[in-house]
């Protein structure tokens, strides 16, 4: 298979008289022509991708396999390039001109492409994952190697030979071992087609994702369930094309059945727990939760566990077994509206009945609090030191953070304190020293 791609489309190999003729041809003018065709064509496909870029600009970003961030770091910029140095290579001999640097620069294109399509699916697919960077480096040495020995005229000989080393503990359909060229090749076409099968889950997954009209969790339930059938999908396709027989699979399933019931059995009940999560919406992407001391908003639910975010930036990664099996505070889930309260006292004598509006509207006047339902002020208790007020207010806006809204509403309330003059009271204690007996002055007769 490996070689019916090497001879599909670059025709044949280069020898090494072939190699030597072929750099005498870079040094004529003509190679001029064709270094001028091959500008043309970068320039050319530099100019399409600018233009789409600019047309479809919701089409860009980090996670864009096409266009990528910038117009060069895109798949869609090579494979143009590629594209039309083709075309190039086909025109040099209708003008009677000889091939001499596109035959060098087209593998190297075949490569650059490989290695782009590679790169800007996984990191679509899996941005934060560390093996994510040795895959790619691993899969743009091969493709490198595979260019430099394809130019010298090295694979195609290399290729010949591998075709003639059996793999003995292997089988194909029709009773033979394989040759490890035929291994290497159904193992290109099966990392081509998970490639494939990975770029379109993206695709679905950022379509559905972008999409205003149905629920978040409901979009990642059918993100989730698109993903896993098409994974599955992209495996069995993967596996007949490697020659394997389905049907000796059967004894997979009762093997993964022990499997669940043994060493997977948390594994599976978080992934039933997601998607029963997902499904109830007792739990929302976005929604402010307190489970074992940790409060903080909802910011991912995957498969198996689900990311808390904390307002101080920390992150919690919670299995969803544990948040079906446990109690979980949630603050978000009727009603986003959460109640804060705030306590000061003031002294006694204070003519609390003209106070209260007073307090009632500043606190209204405070950014991020509700007028409906508006705040409230209730005399809470007689202290020690003066009379204690209790301020309750309301925001709709909890995962923005509780502690700089409720320093705004007590910065109101002193303001007002000190335009009214009304004393706010502090611990005053009266300390009286005895002297010791034994150091006291005595008195004289």
């Amino acid at each position: 298979m490996i070689a019916e791609l090497t001879s599909s489309s670059l025709g044949h190999s280069l020898s090494l008289h072939e190699l030597q003729a072929l750099l005498v041809q870079l040094t004529q003018p003509t190679a001029l022509i064709e270094l001028g065709l091959l500008l043309t064509c970068l320039g050319l496909s530099w100019l399409v991708v600018y233009r789409l870029s600019r047309h479809f600009p919701n089409a860009k970003g980090p996670q864009s396999v096409l266009l990528g961030r910038r117009v060069f770091d895109g798949l869609l910029f090579p494979v143009l390039a590629l594209l039309l140095a083709f075309g190039a290579r086909w025109a040099m001999p209708l003008l009677n001109q000889p091939v001499a640097l596109l035959r060098l620069v087209i593998p190297v294109l075949m490569s650059l492409v490989v290695i782009r399509f590679v790169a800007r699916v996984l990191r679509a697919t899996f941005p934060n994952s560390i093996g994510t960077r040795l895959l790619e480096r691993s899969v743009s040495w091969v493709a490198w190697l595979g260019s430099i020995l394809w130019i010298v005229g090295v694979l195609p000989v290399l290729v010949e030979e591998l075709d003639h080393i059996q793999v003995k503990f292997m089988k194909q359909a029709n009773g033979r071992a394989p040759s490890l060229a035929d291994v290497l090749g159904d193992v290109m076409w099966v990392g081509l087609v998970m490639i494939i099968v990975l770029w379109l889950s993206s695709v679905v997954e950022s379509r559905l994702l972008r999409g205003k009209v149905v629920d978040l969790s409901m979009r990642k339930i059918a993100v989730n369930l698109i993903r896993t059938v098409l994974l599955v999908s992209g495996a069995l396709v993967a596996l007949k094309t490697f020659g394997l027989d389905l049907s000796a699979l059967s004894w997979l399933g009762g093997a993964v059945g022990v499997g669940l019931g043994f060493g997977l059995q948390k594994i599976a009940a978080n992934y039933v727990s997601g998607f029963m999560i997902l499904a109830e919406r007792s739990l929302r992407i976005g929604d402010m939760v307190k489970i074992d001391n940790f409060e903080g908003r909802i910011s991912d639910i995957k498969t198996r566990y689900t990311v808390i975010r904390a307002l101080g930036g920390r992150e919690a990664i919670v299995p969803n077994e544990t948040l079906i099996t446990n109690r979980v505070e949630n603050l978000s889930l009727a009603d986003p509206q959460v109640l804060i309260s705030t306590v000061v006292q003031v002294a006694y004598g204070t003519d609390l009945d003209a106070l209260f509006p007073q307090l009632i509207d500043v606190i209204k006047q405070v950014r991020r609090v509700l007028s409906d339902p508006g705040p409230s002020v209730n005399l809470s208790s007689f202290a020690a030191d003066g009379l204690e007020l209790t301020c309750t207010f309301w925001i709709s806006d909890p995962h923005n953070g509780q502690g700089g809204v409720k320093s705004d509403v007590n910065l109101a309330i002193l303001r007002l304190l000190n335009q009214l003059e009304i004393e706010i009271p502090y611990p005053q204690r009266v300390m009286r020293t005895v002297g010791d007996p034994a150091t006291a002055p005595k008195s004289t007769a």
